[in-house]
């Protein structure tokens, strides 16, 4: 099942599967996720959903339930 994630603030979409690593439907977008130890505990991946959820990408997937993912990027000058 296909699910598009909408990447903002730059807007760029993508179609995904439920399942696939977030980190990977970013890349293919050719968006930027920030990460550090890829286990989800120094939270430099950290993005927010749409409905408010703080989710950390390095850990996450797509999820099934919706037509349309919406991922709000943090920008964080640390990472």
């Amino acid at each position: 099942m296909s699910i598009r994630v909408r990447f903002l603030p730059d807007d760029i979409t993508v179609d995904a599967q439920v399942g696939e690593p977030l980190l990977d439907v970013a890349e293919r977008a050719g968006v930027l996720i920030p990460t550090g130890c890829l286990m989800g505990s120094c939270h430099a991946c950290t993005v927010e959903l749409e409905n408010g959820d703080v989710i950390r990408a390095c850990i996450s997937s797509v999820s099934s339930g919706c037509e349309e993912m919406i991922i709000n990027l943090y920008s964080d000058p640390t990472w």
